[in-house]
């Protein structure tokens, strides 16, 4: 069974386009609520709930970690950039898991995986102060030989393939050559002893093939669910995805 870490992110977004100066606790006019959306999610089947603090804070807010470290009953995984101010906040949270992530204040969303080979030293340090907390730490990576080597040789137990390159040439010529990299890196990761998850752009389309994937642990998908709760709601959106992902 591949387990599915549900992205709540986007709900966020939602509410913050209206509601970004309102402060306090969610609650009546104050829409959605993420905290919400993820106990409906988890009621429907998600393994696990992924947000991912910016430091711009431009969707999930500080209180939304929180209410969701006390409210969520299957895993909370905190994406996380690579900084001092993100790695004490992970360590007063606590969450069970944590995805360290490039972050570019001028992107949409999170675009290309984190150079590991760049900044080994820093982001070996990261690792190191979360798995002596027990937190188990994953780097979000592209599918390249390199930076999965050197993900285990700083210490991360888990790396997640970044699946957005694959997922943009869906429908080109070069999805083949997109898809057989995702194989190959999730094979040398296996067998460097790394869990293997991925995440970023899959869909109910592409989840097809993606599912093939070798040694695939977990998919955390966000954008796609909650789009598509929003014609069936969030229980129907996880059931279905869900199902694709296990047929």
């Amino acid at each position: 069974m591949i387990l599915l870490g549900v992205n709540i992110d986007h709900c966020a977004t939602l509410r913050q386009a209206r509601y970004k100066d309102a402060a306090g606790a969610p609650g009546g006019a104050v829409e959605p609520d993420p905290v919400s959306l993820a106990e409906r999610a988890e009621q429907a089947g998600a393994d696990g709930i992924t947000v991912h603090l910016r430091e711009d804070r431009r969707h999930i807010q500080d209180r939304d970690v929180w209410r969701l470290r006390e409210s969520v009953s299957t895993r909370l995984n905190l994406e996380m950039a690579c900084t001092q101010a993100m790695t004490d906040i992970a360590l007063k949270l606590r969450p069970q898991a944590v995805c360290v992530v490039p972050e570019n204040r001028t992107e949409v969303t999170t675009e290309g995986g984190l150079d590991v080979v760049a900044g080994a030293g820093k982001i070996g340090a990261c690792v190191a102060a979360m798995t002596a907390a027990g937190i188990e730490a994953s780097l979000f990576i592209d599918p390249d030989e390199d930076q999965i080597e050197l993900s285990a040789k700083v210490g991360a137990p888990v790396v997640e393939l970044h699946t957005g390159a694959y997922a943009n040439a869906y429908g080109t010529a070069r999805r083949t050559a997109e898809f057989q990299r995702l194989k190959l890196g999730a094979v040398r990761a296996h067998q460097l002893g790394l869990k293997v998850n991925a995440g970023h752009g899959i869909n109910y389309v592409n989840i097809s093939e993606v599912r093939s994937i070798p040694h695939l642990h977990e998919l955390n998908i966000g954008h796609s669910i909650l789009s598509r709760a929003m014609f069936t709601g969030i229980e129907e959106a996880v059931r279905e995805m869900k199902a694709r992902m296990n047929p």
